[in-house]
């Protein structure tokens, strides 16, 4: 079976790029060649620590390692698990315990990083990465991708204008920043590689390292556009400007167009099919009533509306769940509620399941998982979670309503949750308190009357 064409291209390019920078780090400088000794030693070092096991689990920070690890346990024939930073404490034991998998911490890739330095015999024939799912239903599901590696290796070339700097803030072992880091090794960019976000710095980056391109969420964008360093940044590098992983505000954007100029394009995708639609700022220009649209759907991918819900299939899916069959030429509920204009545009309208994309990442949080941290303490009797917008109509906030045994503070009920599930991104923004929660005919809890307050007066019911 021939060698992993993505493989064999990374190999090249680390190689091949020699003295050229490849990351701007929180430490320093790391070139091309120096990259690819520090793959090598990484291969060699995971030698002793069982690396050529069915699976690898990466939970680090963003370092040139992080991304180089993964590499290196694929060169063995392992299956690499990259641990979500927006991953709660029960989800990420859950995802260890479920798979076996050997845990890499940054502890391990500094030890594994000074190993003896070895090179592959020869290459598999492919790699897959799993990726945790946001936990949409309460425990995350595995998804597995493998075809868009060889995918990226067709498409992504260097460019004949010469290289570009890529601005990387999201996490590595998420999609995003993933596919970024490798796609620019693709490239043979330079990535100017950040642990934290944070808009100064961020601008400072843009204007020092003369970035040729980033990716944004919209929360991280609307600090970008609200600092007063915006005004002193001169952005004349940027080329492209990627904007995704949450609902973004017209407004935002048109925004973003009027300071970045004609470069802002919006994506939307998942990480089951993380390429689903996309449009450019040559179709938004001129036409406002497209501001609200996440663009029409990509080559190589097809869309339906099904019952309200956009369903998806195409050449950017996931193998599938793990322990689950092969997804195939099968269409994928997306959770999103959307609809077509006659032009082809996709416009998302509200969302199937409850669940509520927060924070500077966009992560999904199930509200069924926020509210089993909350029944977790011993004096909340009953409790319902649901997104509300957040200042401004922009983002969505977590907001709990709860009936509870004796006298409690929300403050009391937000460290709590902070406790059980560890990432700041469950905690509830605002705790409500009632004697009883509403229910539907049949028993349920009914969010939608309690959601309906907040959302009146907004177009659709996401922010």
């Amino acid at each position: 079976m021939a060698p992993s064409f993505f493989l064999t291209r990374v190999l090249a390019a680390l190689d091949q790029g020699g003295p050229a920078v490849l990351f701007h780090h929180e430490n320093g400088v790391t070139t091309y060649r120096e990259a690819h000794d520090i793959l090598l030693r990484l291969y060699g070092g995971l030698d002793g620590f069982g690396g050529s096991g069915p699976m690898i689990a990466i939970d680090a920070r963003n370092r040139p390692e992080t991304v180089l690890a993964q590499l290196a346990a694929q060169l063995r024939g392992a299956e690499v698990l990259l641990v979500a930073a927006s991953s709660s404490r029960p989800a990420r034991a859950a995802v260890l315990a479920s798979t076996g998998a050997e845990l890499l911490t940054d502890e391990h890739l500094d030890r594994l990083a000074a190993a003896r330095p070895s090179t592959p015999d020869s290459l598999p024939a492919g790699v897959t990465t799993v990726f945790p799912s946001g936990g949409t239903t309460g425990a995350p599901k595995l998804i597995r991708h493998s075809g868009i590696y060889d995918g990226m290796a067709q498409i992504f070339a260097p460019d004949p204008s010469g290289p570009g700097r890529i601005l990387v803030t999201a996490p590595l072992t998420h999609m995003t920043g993933n596919a970024a880091v490798l796609g620019a090794i693709l490239c043979g960019h330079t990535v100017v590689l950040r642990n934290t976000f944070d808009a100064e710095r961020l601008l400072s980056d843009i204007a020092g390292h003369g970035v040729t391109s980033l990716s944004l969420t919209p929360p991280r964008l609307g600090a970008v556009l609200d600092s007063p360093a915006l005004a002193t940044t001169d952005l004349s590098s940027v080329r492209s400007l990627s904007l995704g992983a949450a609902p973004l505000s017209p407004r935002r954007l048109a925004e973003a167009l009027e300071v970045f100029g004609p470069v802002v394009g919006q994506g939307y995708g998942l990480t089951e099919a993380p390429m689903i639609a996309a449009i450019s700022a040559a179709e938004l220009i001129g036409r406002p009533e497209r501001l609200g649209s996440v663009g029409r759907i990509v080559p190589g991918m097809e869309a339906r509306i099904e019952d309200g819900q956009v369903l998806v299939r195409g050449l950017s899916m996931m193998d599938g769940y793990q322990d689950h069959p092969p997804i195939g030429a099968g269409w994928l509920p997306t959770g999103d509620l959307g609809r077509f204009d006659e032009e082809g545009y996709l416009y998302l309208t509200d969302r199937a399941g409850d669940v509520i994309v927060t924070g500077e990442h966009g992560t999904k949080v199930a509200s069924t998982t926020v509210e089993h941290a909350l029944l977790a303490h011993p004096q909340v009797r009953a409790a319902a979670v649901f997104g509300v917008p957040g200042p401004g109509g922009e983002g969505e906030r977590v907001h709990a309503v709860v009936v509870v045994n004796g006298p409690l503070a929300p403050g009391d009920l937000r460290e709590h949750v902070r406790a059980e599930l560890g990432g700041e991104h469950f905690v509830p923004s605002e705790v409500d308190f009632t004697t009883e929660l509403p229910l539907t005919a049949v028993g349920k809890v009914d969010k939608r009357s309690l959601r309906a307050p907040f959302w009146a007066g907004h177009e659709r019911g996401i922010a």
